[in-house]
């Protein structure tokens, strides 16, 4: 008697079978799906330019200076009780012109956070800290 020899072969008749049923089924219910829109915010399209801050730099010796970059750009040495005026004064011209407090690397944090919270004390509606990035 001859031996019998397996094949080693794939049937891939219902393999095409299944492929061909989900092609009808896909052709069938592609039509009957709704597309649907998403409304993408535009970018640029602000009807004012961003307000140009007002700079406070607060010195190595504690002294600090206020900066109006939208009025002439000078430097303008102040102290505490004068800085919450000249502060208050600009926002009432310009409400959306934000502060930024940069801080000497020699000054303590504390004193940044300090005028700060002299700020915010007195209702001054933006502030930020202004950083220097290290080129590498």
């Amino acid at each position: 008697m001859r031996q019998r020899r397996l094949k080693n072969e794939i049937n891939v008749v219902p393999y095409i079978d299944v492929m061909l049923v989900l092609l009808v089924i896909f052709m069938v219910t592609a039509p009957m799906m709704t597309t649907s829109t998403i409304d993408v915010p535009s970018v640029g399209k602000a009807n004012t330019a961003p307000a140009m801050p007002l700079e406070v730099a607060i010195k190595a010796d504690q002294s600090m200076t206020l900066t109006d970059r939208a009025g002439n750009g000078r430097e303008i040495r102040v102290d505490r009780s004068e800085l919450k005026s000249r502060i208050l004064a600009a926002q009432q011209k310009n409400p959306e012109q934000p502060v930024l407090i940069a801080g000497d690397k020699n000054v303590k944090y504390e004193a940044v956070l300090s005028v700060m919270d002299e700020l915010q004390r007195a209702e001054v509606k933006k502030i930020g800290l202004l950083v220097q990035t290290t080129g590498k």
